[in-house]
């Protein structure tokens, strides 16, 4: 047998040893890995059992807990059970006051709206009438006869009646002295004295006499719803007589008129 073959077997039998080192170097290495496996999984299995115990305690202390917490829920209710009761009631008390102050309240607040509403309505409405009023009187006057007087020719507004004299006087230019004179006697009026000398009902005519500033002014035969025109005074104003009717023969009725600014009649006392 020559060398070449001498050597050929001696390397198959080496490469069969390395090959069965390889696979028991494989098989200690897995034996290994499965044990270091097999001791994790053992400590994660009693970490796990370990954490099912603890679980178990604290749900056992938690059931223990909520017992406890019921019991002392239970006795603090029976130990303030009536005075809750008060409580409740006592509110209640409160909340039905509370609702009826809000209706007096509201029922105050209405009764108020209306008593406002109705007085808005009442002064509208006195607006309303006063300016018809001024309205119906300023026609009124416009309606009053304007006539010339016995002085100068000077034209002048007189009242007819009694009601017209109270439009002139709201008119508020000048003063108005109604007044009666019978025949045979001196009238006072305003600052001024009357004498009926003659009155005709039949024909409307009259004669009287004025006394002012203590000079007489006769004016004859005159007729109802004339002015009868004198100056009066220390600083002479325009003064006016008009006789509306002629009573009898012996008595007619009329007003006497005067600038505002005319001295008053002194106050019998």
């Amino acid at each position: 047998m020559s060398a070449v073959e001498e050597k050929t077997p001696r390397s198959y039998s080496g490469a069969l040893l390395a090959t069965i080192a390889v696979a028991l170097l494989a098989g200690v290495g897995g034996l290994i890995w499965s044990y270091t496996l097999s001791s994790r999984l053992s400590g994660q299995e009693a970490a796990l059992a370990d954490a099912k115990d603890q679980n178990k305690k604290l749900a056992s202390d938690l059931r223990e807990t909520d017992a406890r917490l019921k019991v002392a829920t239970e006795e603090l209710g029976q130990s303030l059970g009536l005075t809750q009761k008060q409580m409740d009631a006592r509110a209640q008390e409160i909340l039905r006051r509370e609702q009826a102050d809000s209706k007096r309240l509201e029922t105050a607040q209405k009764q108020t709206e209306q008593a406002v509403s109705g007085l808005s309505t009442d002064v509208s409405g006195v607006k309303t009438d006063l300016t018809k009023t001024q309205s119906d009187l300023a026609t009124t006057i416009d309606q009053l006869t304007s006539v010339k007087g016995d002085l100068d020719g000077h034209s002048t507004l007189i009242a007819r009646n009694h009601d017209e004299l109270e439009l002139l006087k709201h008119k508020g230019d000048r003063t108005y002295y109604e007044f009666t004179i019978t025949k045979g006697q001196s009238k006072p009026v305003g600052t001024v004295s009357l004498q009926l000398t003659k009155a005709d009902p039949k024909k409307n005519l009259f004669s009287m006499t004025v006394v002012s500033d203590d000079k007489p002014v006769p004016k004859n035969n005159k007729g109802i719803n004339e002015p009868l025109q004198f100056y009066s005074g220390k600083d002479p104003q325009l003064f006016e007589i008009v006789v509306n009717t002629i009573n009898s023969k012996n008595q007619v009725s009329g007003y006497l008129s005067t600038p505002k600014s005319a001295p008053a009649p002194p106050t019998v006392p």
